[in-house]
């Protein structure tokens, strides 16, 4: 094995990343397998793995290491609190939906383990929101490469986007996770 190559190190960053939740490292090993860098069944099964070995060590931690994660969680409560709306809401669909939300994806696993909800049924359905989530990222990301590579090209030439992007993406999910998680006032 060559560990000077980007193939091995790919691998091993999406396994790293897409334990985390990453959705960016899974669209990133689309892009790289159609630049023929990486082999998409190969990155996709290693992003499912991982995704799913992750998700399942969050619920774990949430069930039977309440105590030990408990600083952690106290610093979000606001997260928990949608995490857990999110969860009564929609129910086994939480699972699916939460692979897709930044900033909740990490927590509805461990929402759910803390209200006492079923680790087989979670692991059944995870299954399933695993190979969906990793699907749907990576094979759009494989199938529009041309037009993110051609975008990545703009924003080279045009360097001043990036920043005005990032500040953007990052100020609308600071404010939609504030709008979801205030307090209403009732007067």
């Amino acid at each position: 094995m060559d560990f000077s190559s980007l193939e091995t190190w790919g691998y091993l960053a999406v396994a790293f990343f897409s334990f985390g939740g990453s959705l960016f490292i899974v669209a990133a090993a689309g892009v790289f397998s159609y630049l023929g860098h990486m082999d998409l069944t190969t990155a996709l099964i290693v992003a499912m793995v991982a995704n799913f070995m992750g998700d399942n060590f969050l619920f774990y931690l949430g069930k039977y290491h309440k105590k030990d994660i408990r600083p952690y969680y106290a610093k979000h409560k606001r997260k928990i609190a949608l995490a857990t709306l999110i969860m009564r809401k929609y129910g086994v669909w939480a699972i699916f939906i939460q692979k897709f939300l930044y900033g909740v994806k990490t927590l509805v696993p461990i929402s759910m383990a803390l209200s006492k909800y079923d680790f087989k049924k979670f692991i059944f359905f995870n299954i399933f929101a695993t190979i969906i989530f990793i699907l749907t990222i990576g094979l759009s990301a494989y199938y529009a490469s041309a037009k993110i590579i051609l975008l990545f090209t703009f924003v080279q030439h045009h360097a001043w986007i990036a920043p005005l992007a990032a500040v953007s993406v990052i100020g609308l999910i600071w404010y939609g996770m504030h709008a979801m998680t205030r307090k209403k006032d009732t007067k």
